[in-house]
């Protein structure tokens, strides 16, 4: 949905060196409607429990040495839903952003929506590209919001592309490396996530950042996410904190064992 951006961690294109000081962690929101059907309440009602939940978490980000938050607020395959639902979803965004733009424009938050822009409304795109625009000079935290996004379709996407360019004799199809194709990916501007946490006690990543997530640490915990809290995250981060990242290589120690 927004224009591909400088790089917030290196002023370049690409996908630049982040700041090691800092995380980028990203997240599948999940559990809204169990969390309402649980209280006898509609779906629409834990989409909008679910809303409070990314604003406690967006406050609490910076706090948890957070400098990239990318979340996953509506899915390609969603529009499957329940025509009802799909509205209501369609809905958040806005609401989101007309009673809380004003205090992330204070606080430092950059704002960038990723995904597809086809089947949303005008009124959606438009407060979309407003928050971007009102928050462009920010950089305490870049939040990243995917909306009509998929890993899939973004892959598909980032090749149609890169085809383009060869058609139009910009490349050839020699020139394709995996470091230029992320330069087509709708999170180019973005480092690849340290962490990518799914409440709700679902394991598995439903189609978001597959490209991107290659080497990062998943971690899955049981709560629903209307219910997640900044103790939450804490702990998700925690249990990074507690894995070994080799990069698909190995550590000299290891070397030693081994001969």
């Amino acid at each position: 949905m927004a224009a591909q951006q400088n790089s917030p961690s290196t002023g370049a294109p690409g996908q630049g060196v982040k700041d090691q000081a800092h995380l980028h962690v990203a997240i599948v929101m999940d559990g809204n409607g169990r969390w309402a059907k649980r209280r006898g309440l509609p779906r629409t009602v834990g989409h909008q429990a679910g809303v409070e939940a990314v604003k406690r978490i967006v406050q609490a980000a910076p706090d948890l040495n957070i400098r990239w938050l990318t979340i996953f607020g509506f899915s390609t395959e969603n529009w499957s839903r329940p025509v009802a639902e799909v509205a209501e979803l369609m809905a958040l965004p806005q609401r989101y952003f007309r009673s809380d733009l004003p205090r992330l424009e204070r606080e430092g938050v950059r704002v960038r929506v990723i995904g597809r822009e086809d089947g949303l409304s005008r009124d959606l795109v438009k407060i979309c590209r407003e928050a971007e625009a009102r928050t462009v000079q920010n950089d305490k935290l870049y939040l990243t919001i995917a909306f009509n996004y998929g890993g899939q379709a973004d892959i598909a996407d980032a090749a149609r592309r890169f085809a383009e360019e060869v058609a139009a004799g910009r490349a050839k199809p020699g020139d394709m490396t995996e470091a230029r194709f992320a330069r087509h990916l709708a999170t180019s501007d973005l480092p690849p996530p340290d962490l990518i946490v799914r409440p709700s006690g679902e394991q598995r990543l439903s189609n978001f950042m597959l490209w991107e997530a290659a080497y990062a640490e998943l971690v899955f915990q049981d709560v629903l996410w209307p219910d997640y809290s900044p103790e939450h995250l804490k702990a998700a981060i925690a249990e990074f904190h507690t894995r070994d990242r080799r990069y698909g290589a190995v550590v000299a120690d290891d070397v030693l064992a081994a001969g």
